[in-house]
């Protein structure tokens, strides 16, 4: 039985329900990350004993369940776009923006589907956008290879934030503190790619790197879907 089906107790004596359960979880992720959230953290942000917490949730991968779907519901958007490649692009924009208010979702994005209502939503969304255009093992893996890249590019991006935080350098000020060494490995002569890439590459800030990435993403993906059977 899932998390989803066990039905919930009594929400006396201190009121209690898995709504605020989760709602409480997630404050504390976005306070302290996944590290900051355990039962009886959540229990002492309910002023509740950590025992009746075990009565909505039997584990913390299941809190952590619970969390994720709960985010999951801000990806959604109200009105789908009839376009498929409008409607993946939107989710695509939609998780890194939920990702960026709730930073531990990057943590958890991949892996195995969520079950939850909204997740199971979201998978739906995304489904229904490539209905039809192709068959459903071409639509699996279109699928799949657009989720790889938004988790991927999610990821790097949050992971730059935190280094951000950890030393106290803004992406400039590491590049400016990096730039002697990086300089001279350049210099020699070892590397002309990356030199390349440092001396004649045009810097773009996350947001249209993450952009320009789905787009090339999509275009691989339209290719598929409008070669001819062979």
């Amino acid at each position: 039985m899932t998390v989803w089906d066990r039905p919930e107790p009594p929400p006396r004596p201190v009121p209690l329900d898995r709504e605020r359960i989760v709602a409480a979880a997630v404050a504390l992720a976005d306070e302290g990350g996944l590290e900051a959230v355990s039962v009886r953290k959540v229990a002492a942000r309910l002023n509740a004993g950590p025992m009746r917490l075990y009565g909505f949730i039997s584990t913390k991968q299941e809190l952590f369940d619970l969390m994720v779907d709960e985010v999951q519901a801000e990806i959604l958007p109200e009105e789908q776009p009839d376009d498929w490649r409008e409607a993946l692009r939107v989710l695509a924009h939609r998780t890194r923006q939920a990702a960026l208010r709730h930073e531990w979702l990057a943590d958890l994005l991949g892996g195995r589907p969520t079950l939850g209502p909204h997740g199971l939503a979201v998978t739906e969304a995304t489904l229904a956008a490539l209905d039809g255009l192709a068959d459903i093992d071409t639509v699996m893996r279109a699928v799949e290879t657009v989720s790889a890249y938004v988790t991927g590019a999610i990821r790097r991006e949050i992971a730059n934030l935190r280094a951000e935080r950890a030393t106290g350098l803004s992406k400039l000020d590491w590049q400016r503190a990096s730039g002697p060494h990086v300089t001279s490995m350049l210099a020699s002569g070892r590397f002309p790619a990356l030199a390349k890439a440092v001396y004649d590459g045009t810097d773009v800030d996350a947001e249209t790197s993450f952009a320009a990435g789905l787009d090339w993403v999509l275009d691989a993906v339209t290719a598929k879907l409008t070669r001819p059977p062979t």
